[in-house]
């Protein structure tokens, strides 16, 4: 029988510094609090955040309590020699990269929400941590409360991952399930969701599918044992979407969301952000609002679909009290036997390389506006033909549905089959070249996601 003295229950608390107490780190602390019992009953110890830091040390400490010490200096969280784990949630890529590295050397575990940080810089702050054989623990970097990275890492360890889609970003959903359901344009939808607080202030990491690609880099990495590597993902936003788009996609039995996918294929990784269609019976077209969702598929396990918020207070803190508990679980144990960072060996790491977007295959939605007159639909169709890329099905407004009564101008739309981006590339600036092609031809890819 154990001694009792060595029971964990008889283990000191861990103790815990958070940097940064702002909608993350208070909610850390509210979930902490009300389920501390299970907590402890979990990770075999107690948990104890033992210091904050924060500029705003007045609001800090009344989010904290008073049993908490309260500083401005994050720098002096590390120094301290109680403390065990580091939460890093100040965000961004300046100070944060700095604090992250100087905890890694003190030897301080760190758990962060912060998924640019990783997504840039991740192959540097993994290598310091496995040289100093602390973990760097990321769950709430990726869908807030969904437990992606912890699918990916362990639960489908067995599986040859194929593919990752998701909805990761819920301020880009909430826009385009309103868009949908109201029938408005993307700016006038964009201001309601900032009115509602989906949306910040600027927007742009979040509209223009950065945020979503920082997400996406780190499932690449995990999914594939490949390096972080965002400079080589292709990013679109959202914002040259139109309520016609909508529409449209509806009439052909497709919705459109904002995906992050990364795919292996023979040739090496897709990394891709951009508005697809999906067809509307597949689950995740379905996914509205601010949700999230993940879709992973493994050759043995086949399609998985995780969904929940992705964002939020509570929701992100489960996240990182999640990775609070793993390390708790694993502080004392040897290094080498622990879950590597992106899943696999750090010298068993793969150099299959990112493709460029061109090289990319897939399908596509094209809408073009156009003169109404005889003979428009054969050339444009005719130069798809030369350029190799196959008609799927074809859609022709009625122009006064278009522009109204006596109009002379009329939408085409036209979904292909799969082909190379680089041939569509191609053929959409021979269309675009023709004088009955009257503004910009809206193109979004087409994801049957089977």
């Amino acid at each position: 029988m154990t001694p009792l003295a060595m029971t964990p229950s008889n283990l000191k608390p861990i103790k815990v510094g958070l940097l940064g107490m702002g909608t993350v780190g208070s909610g850390v602390f509210t979930v902490l609090k009300r389920n501390q019992e299970e907590i402890f009953r979990r990770a075999g110890r107690g948990i104890a955040i033992a210091m904050v830091a924060d500029l705003d040390t007045a609001r800090a400490q009344s989010a904290a309590g008073a049993g908490v010490e309260v500083v401005a200096d994050a720098r002096a969280v590390i120094a301290n020699p109680e403390i065990d784990i580091v939460i890093e949630l100040i965000g961004g890529y300046g100070i944060a990269k700095q604090l992250v590295l100087e905890a890694i050397e003190a030897g301080k575990h760190v758990v962060t929400a912060n998924k640019a940080l990783l997504a840039v810089h991740g192959t540097e702050i993994f290598a310091a941590a496995h040289r100093k054989g602390v973990m760097v623990a990321f769950e709430a970097a990726v869908a807030g409360g969904i437990p992606i990275i912890k699918s990916l890492r362990e639960g489908l360890t067995a599986n040859r991952i194929e593919w990752v889609a998701g909805i990761i970003n819920g301020t880009t959903n909430f826009i385009l399930s309103e868009m949908r359901d109201k029938g408005l344009d993307f700016g006038v939808v964009l201001k309601e969701a900032q009115r509602l607080g989906y949306a910040e202030a600027d927007p742009t990491f979040d509209i223009e599918g950065v945020d979503a690609a920082h997400k996406v880099t780190l499932m690449s990495a995990i999914a594939f044992g490949i390096p972080v590597q965002f400079d080589k993902a292709y990013v679109e936003g959202i914002t040259q979407l139109g309520a016609q788009d909508i529409k449209y996609a509806e009439q052909l039995g497709y919705r459109i969301k904002l995906l992050g996918i990364t795919k292996k294929t023979a040739k090496g990784i897709e990394l891709r952000v951009h508005p697809s269609l999906v067809p509307a019976k597949r689950l995740i077209a379905n996914v509205e609002g601010a949700m999230n969702a993940v879709m992973v598929h493994g050759d043995a396990v086949g399609t998985t679909l995780y969904y929940g918020k992705g964002a939020g207070s509570e929701p992100t803190a489960s996240a990182v009290i999640a990775d609070l508990v793993d390390i708790t679980r694993l502080n004392t144990s040897d290094p080498l036997h622990r879950v590597p960072h992106l899943a696999f060996q750090p010298n068993a790491m793969s150099d299959t390389p990112v493709l460029a977007m061109s090289e990319v295959v897939t399908s596509y939605y094209l809408r073009l506006n156009v003169a109404d007159e005889a003979g428009v639909l054969a050339r444009v169709t005719g130069i798809l033909a030369e350029a190799g890329i196959s008609i799927d099905a074809v859609l022709q407004r009625e122009a006064d549905e278009v522009g109204g009564e006596g109009s002379t101008q009329t939408d085409l739309i036209i979904l292909t089959h799969d082909c190379v981006e680089a041939k569509m590339n191609g053929a959409l600036a021979q269309m675009q070249a023709l004088n009955t092609v009257l503004s910009p031809i809206t193109r979004i890819r087409k994801e049957e996601l089977a």
